[in-house]
């Protein structure tokens, strides 16, 4: 799916945490799925909202393939341009909750726009706020040998004439770009083989990057950061390659200054949705910057009183908070013309676009309303 970059595209992420797997079962309980902790969340003060159910879609399984009809028919009809797929792959070729984006490029009924995002990170028991979480399964990184393997899978999907292209580049979103090891290596192998394969490089997106990166005007120079320091290029390649993205969870936690209290906390942060997104919402600090927004966020069902509760939010509230993302992305037609939302479906996160009981389609409507004005004229 070719994409031009002169008109805003709405992209949002999606979460394949909506069945049964072996693993899951082994590590909570026979069944387990995002619904497990969504069904099981309780109102934690007075006035609080839980639990947050699902209505159109209903509890959903994602081993039917219906289900992900369903998702691209209502996504495409409020005008959302595409989803893009969390990727769980561990390294040494393990990877989890992967049969929905497979089942999906077989599926040619699901006409609709998509790419990846690398969650490439190791899973603890954090997600269900235990005390001290251990490890589940650890993300590792195996060097040439590896990203070629996983290139190799990734290819087909690439091929697929829906994955999203930029410039004849498949978007690739990769969730920690500061903890790949060598990512210079990384970036040139998947360049290589893309070109060796018929397309033009990679179109890298970073999720979570440095913040010294996001904040410098001029991402080609100097940036403090030893991290990024270590994996510079001479030339700037780097930096040139890759698409930085306001990602929330960094910037609601430096924004609100509380970026060691979530987790640590016995009782949840609980704070009023419009004000903080006011402080979320700001200029651009480069021409590689991709703004990121949510429509609500309550965290609850997954991490108990360790959770991050954004309370009062609402369709109206959050069609502002998206308008504000849209109008500056206007004022910037040099940066990459995406907004990404965050999510379509985390529904234990408490984001989501997918209709529930009490709002039903309105955080959809939202969506389709600030499209719709944008391009009427």
């Amino acid at each position: 799916m070719k994409m031009k970059n002169s008109m805003i595209q709405f992209l949002a992420y999606y979460l394949p945490q909506y069945h049964p797997i072996p693993e899951n079962d082994l590590w909570w309980e026979k069944g387990f799925t995002e619904w497990t902790n969504v069904t099981k969340a309780t109102p934690l003060f007075k006035g609080h909202y839980q639990p947050i159910l699902p209505a159109d879609l209903g509890f959903y399984d994602l081993r039917l393939p219906e289900v992900q009809e369903q998702q691209a028919k209502l996504a495409k009809e409020y005008g959302l341009d595409g989803f893009v797929y969390y990727q769980y792959w561990f390294g040494d070729n393990k990877m989890l909750l992967e049969k929905p984006a497979e089942a999906m490029l077989q599926n040619k009924n699901i006409d609709f726009p998509y790419c990846f995002c690398w969650a490439n990170e190791t899973w603890k028991g954090i997600w269900h706020g235990l005390d001290n979480p251990s490890v589940l399964i650890e993300q590792t990184y195996n060097g040439k040998e590896g990203y070629q393997i996983y290139f190799d899978y990734l290819l087909p999907f690439f091929k697929d004439e829906r994955y999203i292209k930029i410039d004849n580049k498949p978007m690739f979103h990769v969730y920690r770009f500061d903890d790949i090891p060598n990512v210079e290596e990384f970036i040139t192998v998947f360049n290589g083989l893309a070109i060796a394969n018929g397309f033009a490089g990679i179109y890298f997106v970073a999720t979570i990057a440095s913040e010294n990166v996001l904040k410098n005007d001029h991402i080609y120079g100097k940036v403090g950061d030893e991290v990024f320091q270590k994996m510079r290029y001479k030339s700037g390649f780097l930096f040139a390659d890759v698409r930085y993205l306001g990602w929330l969870e960094r910037r609601i936690k430096v924004a609100l200054g509380f970026t060691s209290q979530i987790g640590k906390r016995l009782k949840p942060v609980i704070i009023d949705y419009s004000k903080a997104v006011s402080r979320i919402n700001v200029s651009f600090p480069h021409q590689k910057y991709i703004p990121c927004v949510f429509p609500n966020w309550d965290n609850s069902s997954r991490s108990g009183k360790k959770s991050l509760i954004f309370i009062n939010s609402n369709p109206e509230s959050w069609k502002k908070h998206l308008q504000k993302a849209v109008t500056e992305l206007l004022r910037n037609p040099k940066n990459p013309q995406f907004v990404m939302i965050k999510s379509w479906n985390e529904w234990a996160e408490g984001n989501h676009l997918e209709p529930d009981v009490k709002f039903g389609l309105k955080w959809l409507e939202a969506l389709k309303n600030v499209k719709d004005n944008l391009y009427k004229n």
